[in-house]
């Protein structure tokens, strides 16, 4: 429920707000994307802890650049996938971690 309403929060935020900012932010993905693929992948309190991080680490002393966000546990193994259905990628870090990184899918 609280990950719902949250997921919704960011959702609103980057529709509507994050046009104000003009793309001021210095890491790939976004702080809002961030947050969001946090909150969808990780447990609350680490999505907090990191995105919290993530956003404090966001200002002019920081050089920035991609700083994709981290799987903390694998909770299953896919099964019947396929290009459509994959939604992010999952690149090891190190043992039971993963880099996160999104799937765009062109079709056309």
């Amino acid at each position: 429920m609280i990950r719902k309403a949250l997921l919704a929060f960011l959702v609103i935020y980057q529709k509507f707000f994050s046009l104000l900012s003009f793309g001021s932010c210095r890491f790939y993905p976004s702080c809002s994307e961030y947050a969001k693929w946090q909150f969808e992948q990780n447990p609350l309190y680490y999505a907090f802890f990191s995105t919290f991080y993530r956003i404090l680490r966001c200002n002019q002393f920081c050089k920035g650049g991609i700083d994709y966000p981290i799987l903390h546990k694998l909770s299953q193994q896919p099964s019947n996938l396929t290009l459509d259905t994959i939604k992010y990628w999952l690149i090891p870090k190190s043992h039971h971690r993963f880099y996160i990184i999104k799937n765009f899918t062109f079709k056309g």
